[in-house]
């Protein structure tokens, strides 16, 4: 990324400043000025997440929110309440008191001398959900959103669910929050209050994990917070970004498609980061392109953004596989619309080990194909939503496909490129009343490496919705839809097609509660490929600009940071395990003197086929310092299953310095209700 340094108007950073909500409560936020801006009112751009601007996302902040006011916008990042150093506890996300702060934060700014009356919202994960969410309230102050790796759906496409299974991740994400909300406010801030906030917060926590498990299906509680449930109430312009990597890709598509206002989509090579940072490369001038956004809908200037397509994808190259990339070769295209006019399907039908061109003779007898899958197929898939924090790619499909049932297309004659969402229809039955199925699609080359393109997971007993599942009738054959993840990828001439089947991709999802052998009818089965035919306009797309930010605030590297992913096999005991480590050592920040250690440990393992020994242990240690001021906590979580239930185990230890100030244990013991 380059670096800039002069702008075309100075820069006034307060902080900090105290935004009152309706209720009393004040919430905290650092504010980047324009110079002038008041006697010459400018827009605000709001960022509003948890992840604690003093320490959390500092170095990150900087880098956009002073380039944003560098060229003439005031740039909000507010904590929301309960974290960071805003007053108040958070009890989850999303909630109904977060978004009226929300509103109270955008009224309050456009009654700001140096704010013109108009806002926009900009945010990655939990910053662009709320930025969606907020358009959906439609408060007046609110024109324009970019929102950033993030969904209109909380159950079908974000970190709990996907296909009715629990996603190992649901554990994984509510044990980082766990941390985060364990976190005194800054003594230098909020002053001598820090401790008793610090106390109101640890006794108002809750592992959020034991919410979440509570609600296996689509119920009002992910609802709440889902624009898709009136898509139509978002009505101010929105530009929508993801990367392939990422878990939210899904979402972009769908808002091109079915948000009734200003609505273009970007889709990169990236993971969970913003575009201008964005890993694997390449990354773009997204900040360039945000400006080029918000002059346009804040500032009424024509940029040509209103002319620039509905949909630019980064189309990947085949690459071979491996766990993490720097930089993902290919090119950049465009679509006029979504759905596409310039996508067709390409229907393969299933027969024994193979990917049809064409359905076999109506007279022929159906073939019946079974698979029964070990429990640690799935060691090797990666992290459901990539970070680009170690090696969280899925491996070579080889190491999981001899646990699957596959497919495959004889050497392709030709260069094939897909993009969209590929979808299997499957006439399918189970021997158990609750079972899954896993559905990858890969890229083989010649020398056999198999790349994973993309996946899908459905919980059969999801098969008529989300909402009121139903349990299979074992020996029973359903007509059954499983939809992939979208990608864009080219498939080379000489290369194979390959569809993999299995019952378990654990710890990617949470496996059914037993084991599950599944049945599969030839005639009726087929992989759907969205095949894109190669465009003239292909030629002529409008490059981005290089990547550019202003300078993150200074900080020393005081302790090496460690990422790292380990697959264990205990053959004397027969233990599978697979653990992450994301230890990201020790920091100093410059401009406040704290001192920030983060360190995350993950364990997912199994014992042979033994169901009930599915386990997923999470630990966090987290730390600041500044001189003789030292906190500390420990955060641990462990999630067990039998046939009937999950079992969570949590425990929290808070220390001042060497002191013990708070500890606490939660058990739960929750219903598995067909997941």
């Amino acid at each position: 990324m380059n670096v800039v340094s002069e702008f075309p108007h100075a820069v006034e950073c307060i902080d900090p400043v105290w935004i009152p909500m309706r209720d009393g409560t004040r919430l905290n936020a650092r504010i980047w000025l324009p110079e002038g801006a008041d006697e010459a009112p400018v827009p605000a751009i709001l960022e509003y997440i948890p992840y604690r601007l003093r320490d959390g996302s500092a170095l990150r902040d900087a880098i956009h929110h002073h380039y944003f006011a560098g060229h003439g916008y005031a740039s909000v990042r507010v904590d929301i309440r309960g974290s960071g150093d805003s007053e108040g506890v958070l009890h989850d996300e999303y909630i109904e008191q977060e978004l009226q702060d929300g509103e109270d934060i955008l009224a309050w700014l456009a009654d700001q001398p140096w704010c013109d009356g108009s806002a926009g919202m900009i945010g990655i994960s939990w910053g662009g959900f709320n930025g969606l969410q907020m358009a959906y309230r439609q408060p007046p102050e609110l024109k324009a959103v970019v929102t950033i790796c993030s969904t209109d759906d909380r159950y079908t496409d974000d970190v709990h669910y996907m296909g009715g299974c629990m996603l190992g991740d649901n554990l994984s994400w509510a044990s980082t929050m766990f941390a985060y909300n364990s976190l005194p406010p800054d003594p230098t801030i909020v002053g001598d209050r820090w401790r008793a906030m610090w106390q109101e917060r640890l006794e108002g926590l809750r592992p959020w994990l034991a919410t979440w498990l509570e609600h296996p299906h689509r119920d009002a509680y992910w609802q709440h917070g889902s624009v898709c449930e009136d898509i139509s109430r978002v009505k101010v312009p929105v530009l929508a970004a993801s990367g392939w990597a990422d878990g939210y890709s899904n979402a972009v598509t769908r808002l091109v498609e079915k948000l009734p206002g200003p609505c273009k989509g970007l889709i990169g090579p990236w993971s969970h980061k913003y575009p201008h940072i964005g890993e694997p490369g390449p990354a773009i001038g997204f900040l360039q392109e945000c400006l080029r956004f918000w002059d346009q809908w804040l500032k009424g200037k024509d940029t040509g953004v209103k002319n620039d397509p509905a949909l630019r994808v980064w189309m990947q190259d085949s690459v071979p596989p491996t766990t993490r990339y720097a930089r993902r070769p290919g090119r950049w295209v465009t679509e006029p619309a979504w759905p596409s006019p310039n996508i067709h399907t390409w229907r393969l039908p299933l027969a024994p080990g193979q990917l049809l061109k064409e359905a076999p003779a109506d007279d022929s007898e159906p073939l019946i194909m079974n698979v029964q899958s070990p429990l640690s197929c799935g060691l090797y898939a990666g992290k459901w939503c990539s970070y680009a924090a170690g090696p969280d790619l899925a491996h070579d499909q080889r190491e999981e496909d001899g646990g699957a049932l596959t497919f495959d297309t004889l050497p392709l004659e030709q260069d094939i490129e897909m993009m969209g969402a590929p979808a299997v229809n499957l006439e399918i039955a189970a021997d158990k009343p609750v079972a899954m199925i896993a559905v990858r699609l890969s890229d083989v080359a010649p020398n056999g490496k198999a790349t994973r393109v993309t996946y899908g997971l459905l919980n059969l007993t999801h098969r008529n919705g989300h909402e009121n599942p139903e349990p299979l009738e074992p020996g029973q054959f359903y007509s059954v839809r499983v939809q992939l993840n979208d990608v864009a990828q080219v498939f080379p001439q000489g290369h194979r097609l390959r569809l993999s089947l299995s019952t378990s991709y654990w710890p990617m999802a949470w496996p059914s509660p037993e084991h599950v052998r599944l049945s599969i009818k030839d005639r009726g089965s087929a992989l759907n490929l969205p095949v894109r035919e190669p465009r003239a306009e292909d030629t002529d797309v409008r490059p981005f600009e290089e990547p550019e930010g202003a300078p993150p605030i200074e900080s020393t590297r005081l302790e090496p940071a460690h990422h790292n992913w380990y697959v264990h096999r205990d053959l004397a005991e027969d233990v599978s395990t697979l653990e992450v480590i994301n230890d990201a050592g020790r920091i100093r920040l410059e401009d406040s003197g704290l001192e920030v250690q983060t360190r995350a440990e993950e364990r997912y393992s199994s014992w042979d086929d033994d169901f009930e020994s599915i386990r997923g242990e999470t630990r966090w240690d987290r730390s600041l310092k500044r001189g003789e001021w030292e906190i500390s906590t420990v955060t641990y979580t462990v999630l067990t299953s039998d046939t009937e239930n999950f079992y969570i185990h949590a425990t929290l230890d808070a220390y001042e310095g060497c002191k013990r100030v708070f500890c606490n244990t939660w058990n739960y013991t929750i219903p598995r209700r067909l997941v």
